[in-house]
C-alpha cells in the first residue's frame, strides 16, 4: 500500500528584525512632520486669502460677500488667476489633475511652486476641490528628492510611501486612514516580511503627521455628531438604501466626467478652459448657494450642527449642484482632489434622506451617504469606510457601514472611477 506525500504546508513569512526597522523611525518621523507642516501651511495661507477675497474685499466695495454677482466674479477671477499660473509657471503646475489620484509619481522640484500657488488660489477662490492630491504630490516630490540626496541607498519607493502616508495622516487627522490606504496598496504588490513590518515606517510617518496637525489645531473630519445607540432593523435598511442610492448618484457624475473633461480639453488653452470653468462654477454657486463652494469640509460641519435646518429639496439641490461643481472643477484644470467635496455631496444626500424620513438618524444618514459617494468617486473601500465612520463617534456606525458597503460596492466595482488616463479614457 502506497501513501501519497502530504502537500507542503504554507510557507511561513519571516518577521523583519527590529534592528532593520529601527533606523527607519527617524526619517519616517521627519517626513511625516514636514508633510503635515506643508499641508497646514498651505491651508492656513489659503484661509487667510479666502477671508480677504470673500469678506474684506466685498465689504470694502459695499458688495455682499456671497451675493450672486460676487460669486460669479470671484470664481471667474480665480479661473483667470489659476489659468495664468498653469500657462506661465514652469512645468505648468503639474499634470492634468483629472489624471491624478492619491498615489503620485515624483515630480521635478521646479514644478512645485506653480502647483502650490495654483492650489492655494483654488482653495481660496471657491472651486469644489480639496487639497489632497496636490499636497500629496508636493510632499512626494520633496521626500523623494531628499531621500535620493541624503540616503541614496534606500529604495525610492520608500520615500514615496512615507510622504503619502504622512500627508494622508495629516489630512484625515489620524494615522489609521494612512494605514488602510497603504495596506490596500500593498495588497497588489509582492512584499517581503509581515504586513506590520511593511507598515512600520508608513505608520510612523502617518502618526507624526496626524499629531502635528492636531497640535497645530487644524480642522479634522470629526464633526461631533451624536452617536447612534443600539441599531434596529430600520437602521440596517436605512444604511443599505442610502449608501446604495448615493453610490448610484455618484456614478452618474463619474459617467459624465470624461465627456465634460473632453469639452474643456477642446478649449485647448488654460486661459480659456479655466476662466470658462470658473464662470460655470460661479453660476452653479448662485444656484446651490454659498455652502456649495470651496472644498466642503467646513460646510459639512455647518450642516451637521443643524441637520434639520434645511428641507429635503434643499439638501438634494445642494448635493446635485456640488456634484456638478466637482465634475466641472476636476475637468477644467483646477488643481485639487475629489475626496473633500465628495464628503459634502454624500453628506447632503444623506441628510436629504433624514429630512424625507425623520426616523432615520441624521448621523446615520450622513455617514451612509458619505460612504456611498466616496465608493463611487474614489473606488477605495477602506478610505470610504473609514472616512464615513470617523464622522460619527459611535462603534455602532462601523457595523452598519460595513453592511451598507457590500451592496454599494457591488454597484460600483468594475466600473469607471473619477480619474482618467492621460488619453482621457476612464480608469476602471
Amino acid at each position: 500500500m502506497t501513501h501519497e506525500a502530504a502537500p507542503p504546508g504554507p510557507a511561513l513569512t519571516r518577521a523583519t528584525p527590529a534592528r532593520t526597522l529601527l533606523p527607519l523611525f527617524l526619517p519616517s518621523a521627519v517626513v511625516g512632520a514636514v508633510s503635515a507642516l506643508l499641508y497646514v501651511g498651505v491651508s492656513k495661507l489659503a484661509d487667510q486669502l479666502k477671508d480677504v477675497l470673500w469678506t474684506d474685499l466685498p465689504d470694502a466695495l459695499g458688495i455682499g460677500g456671497y451675493s450672486s454677482l460676487w460669486m460669479i466674479v470671484m470664481l471667474t477671477t480665480t479661473g483667470i488667476l489659476v489659468g495664468l499660473v498653469v500657462w506661465k509657471a514652469p512645468g505648468h503646475a503639474g499634470p492634468d489633475p483629472a489624471t491624478v489620484g492619491l498615489q503620485a509619481e515624483p515630480m521635478a522640484l521646479f514644478i512645485l511652486p506653480g502647483l502650490l500657488v495654483a492650489t492655494a488660489l483654488m482653495l481660496a477662490g471657491g472651486p469644489s476641490l480639496g487639497p489632497e492630491n496636490p499636497i500629496i504630490a508636493t510632499n512626494v516630490a520633496l521626500a523623494f528628492w531628499a531621500g535620493r540626496r541624503f540616503a541614496p541607498a534606500a529604495p525610492g519607493v520608500l520615500w514615496v510611501t512615507l510622504a503619502e502616508a504622512g500627508t494622508i495622516g495629516a489630512l484625515f487627522g489620524t494615522p489609521v486612514a494612512a494605514a488602510l490606504v497603504i495596506s490596500e496598496a500593498l495588497a497588489g504588490r509582492q512584499v517581503k516580511g509581515l504586513l506590520w513590518d511593511n507598515l512600520f515606517a508608513p505608520l510612523t510617518a502617518a502618526s507624526v503627521g496626524s499629531i502635528t496637525t492636531a497640535l497645530l489645531g487644524h480642522a479634522s473630519f470629526d464633526l461631533g455628531l451624536p452617536p447612534i445607540g443600539s441599531p434596529g432593523w430600520a437602521d440596517v435598511l436605512s444604511a443599505l438604501v442610502i449608501a446604495s442610492v448615493t453610490a448610484v448618484l455618484g456614478m452618474a457624475g463619474v459617467r459624465v466626467f470624461p465627456y465634460v473633461h473632453k469639452v474643456f480639453t477642446l478649449l485647448r488653452h488654460p486661459m480659456v478652459a479655466l476662466p470658462v470653468g470658473g464662470l460655470v462654477l460661479g453660476l452653479l454657486g448662485c444656484l446651490g448657494g454659498p455652502l456649495t463652494l470651496f472644498k466642503g469640509l467646513d460646510q459639512v460641519a455647518e450642516m451637521a450642527r443643524n441637520p434639520d435646518g434645511y428641507s429635503a429639496g434643499r439638501y438634494a439641490l445642494m448635493g446635485g449642484v456640488k456634484l456638478a461643481a466637482l465634475v466641472v472643477a476636476a475637468s477644467c484644470g483646477f488643481r485639487g482632489g475629489r475626496i473633500f467635496p465628495a464628503v459634502f455631496i454624500g453628506a447632503a444626500f444623506g441628510l436629504c434622506a433624514h429630512a424625507l424620513v425623520p426616523s432615520v438618524p441624521s448621523s446615520l444618514g450622513l455617514a451612509a451617504g458619505v460612504l456611498g459617494m466616496l465608493l463611487a468617486i474614489t473606488r477605495q473601500g477602506w478610505v470610504s469606510l473609514f472616512t464615513a465612520a470617523v464622522l460619527v463617534s459611535s462603534p455602532t456606525i462601523i457595523a452598519l457601514l460595513c453592511i451598507a458597503s457590500l451592496p454599494a460596492w457591488l454597484l460600483v466595482t468594475g466600473r469607471p472611477q473619477m480619474q482618467l488616463h492621460e488619453d482621457g479614457s476612464p480608469i476602471r
